[in-house]
């Protein structure tokens, strides 16, 4: 299985940095992961609702650019649908056993991502209601893709 994650903005911090590594390093067995990041657009201190639609959709149109083809789209976002641990698991497994073998999991800068990136998702996917910085959404959704194999594969991890 290929999994590209398309994430807003670079890391800053160091441990930030070395938890995705570490991650990378523990998904090798499992899937090819590529990480693909897009410039972070700057806006005002204070912004009103019109200049954050328009840093979102700069973000967007770079987002988009970077799509590769026939992927399955799945964009992180507070309003999408929540899964469970197992449910992620159980998703990996159907969408390989569809053929849709190359999944895409996109994240959002600071001010979300743009109504035409969440209209291109497959399915929308959401980890909580609360809000988290984007750096550490990456960490998070490597950990889960991680504890998704080690469900599929029944080896422990998962408790």
């Amino acid at each position: 299985m290929r999994i590209t994650i398309i994430a807003v903005g670079k890391l800053k911090e160091r441990y930030w940095s070395a938890a995705v590594e570490e991650y990378l390093k523990r998904l090798q067995p499992y899937a090819r992961i590529e990480i693909k990041e897009v410039a972070e657009e700057r806006g005002a201190e204070n912004p009103i609702a019109a200049e954050i639609n328009r840093v979102k959709e700069k973000e967007g149109e770079r987002i988009i650019k970077l799509l590769p083809p026939s992927c399955y789209t799945v964009p992180l976002a507070i309003e999408g649908g929540m899964l469970s641990s197992e449910d992620l698991a159980a998703m990996l497994t159907r969408l390989s056993l569809e053929g849709k073998s190359h999944i895409t999991f996109i994240i959002g800068g600071s001010n979300g991502l743009a109504q035409e990136v969440l209209q291109r998702g497959d399915f929308c996917l959401s980890f909580s209601p609360l809000t988290f910085p984007h750096q550490m959404m990456r960490v998070i959704l490597l950990e889960q893709i991680y504890r998704g194999f080690k469900i599929i594969k029944g080896e422990p991890y998962h408790k």
